[in-house]
């Protein structure tokens, strides 16, 4: 088995596509990806642990259809 020597200056493949950054629509950068840079990641994160986002639920099944079965 030869090996062969590492070519400098090759173009490199992305391995994701670049897309916009969902904090501040900058390019994302493969270090902090999806995002754009360390700030718009930790920005993100905070607002994870304060709980801002959030799925709403209901309580009940029936109540979440807007029907009551006491009637």
């Amino acid at each position: 088995m030869t090996s062969e020597p590492i070519k400098a200056g090759g173009k490199v493949e992305p391995l994701r596509k670049t897309r916009p950054c969902p904090e501040c629509g900058k390019p994302s950068a493969r270090e902090h990806y999806p995002f754009c840079s360390d700030r718009c990641r930790t920005l993100d994160l905070s607002r994870w642990l304060k709980g801002s986002y959030a799925i709403p639920v209901a309580d009940d099944e029936a109540k979440a259809d807007g029907t009551d079965d006491r009637e």
